[in-house]
């Protein structure tokens, strides 16, 4: 294949600081990508956890709990990939989810048993690990830019 441009590198471009600045503030608030696509399946999960454990039926409260709070998961995972920049300041209400799913089935539900709450508790576990990996890494390159 025949070379299509003689210089080695684009140093000398007269365009290159704009380039580089534009590329940084492109790939800038990347830092949790591999985050988005988990929360997402989480979320997902969350949202049909009642038909998948099969407590639907049994603890009727809980089914349109764990919809909503699916639903809000997986859209949230959808505004990180979507708008990096804005949506990593919600890391923290991802965390307090993550609480929250951890403790509702004393509070939504009634009597619950052991499946619901162990899905309840490993689910909200998981949401709340995930939500201080996005917190703390978020953070980390805000405070990293400011310096």
């Amino acid at each position: 294949m025949a070379r299509a441009s003689y210089r080695d590198d684009i140093s000398s471009h007269p365009d290159v600081s704009e380039m580089r600045d534009r590329y940084s503030r492109m790939v800038g608030r990347r830092d949790v990508a591999l985050v988005d696509a988990p929360v997402l399946l989480l979320g997902l999960y969350i949202a049909v956890s009642p038909w998948v454990v099969h407590f639907s039926g049994s603890h009727p409260a809980l089914w349109p709990h764990n919809l909503v709070i699916g639903i809000a998961t997986a859209l949230m995972a959808i505004g990180f990939t979507a708008a990096p920049g804005r949506m990593y300041g919600l890391s923290w209400a991802m965390c307090a989810l993550g609480l929250w799913m951890i403790v509702s089935p004393w509070v939504v539900g009634r009597w619950p048993d052991g499946g619901v709450i162990t899905n309840q508790i490993i689910t909200g576990a998981l949401l709340l690990i995930m939500g201080l990996v996005c917190a703390g890494t978020a953070a980390r390159s805000s405070s990293a830019r400011q310096t």
